[in-house]
């Protein structure tokens, strides 16, 4: 079965290396992507967020040099929902690509909001990368 999805995409004008850093650790999550959660913790050597939803889990690419930052989120109900992200080299500076996929049951409205929210955060991920 085939998964829709969406290629949402954000220019940075600060090379990938710092974007990459950046954004790959969890505990600056609170600050570029508040949705997700109002704070991480690391427990045990897990990463888990607190969301309107309750706790989740958060379980990311290992470092790595082609800009990687695919996770995972494991909601309370167990579902686990992958996200796939990267950071991109640019000539000017970086683009972050982060692939949106169309949960089951999602209406054509939920994924529209996904999608928005996820602009978003790249949005503010840009502004503070930018500042």
């Amino acid at each position: 079965m085939t998964v829709e999805s969406r290629h949402l995409s954000e220019r940075i004008g600060r090379p990938a290396e710092e974007v990459y850093s950046y954004a790959s650790d969890p505990a600056n999550l609170p600050h570029w992507a508040p949705g997700l959660g109002d704070g991480v913790e690391q427990v045990d050597g897990q990463w888990f967020a607190e969301t309107a939803e309750g706790r989740v889990g958060l379980a990311f690419a290992a470092r790595n040099d082609f800009g990687v930052l695919d996770h995972y989120v494991t909601l309370g109900s167990g579902e686990v929902i992958y996200i796939p992200m990267r950071v991109i080299a640019d000539q000017n500076g970086s683009e972050v690509l982060f692939t949106l996929r169309r949960r089951p049951g999602m209406t054509d409205a939920e994924f529209q909001a996904d999608a928005t929210a996820v602009m978003a955060d790249l949005a503010r991920l840009k502004n503070i990368l930018e500042r």
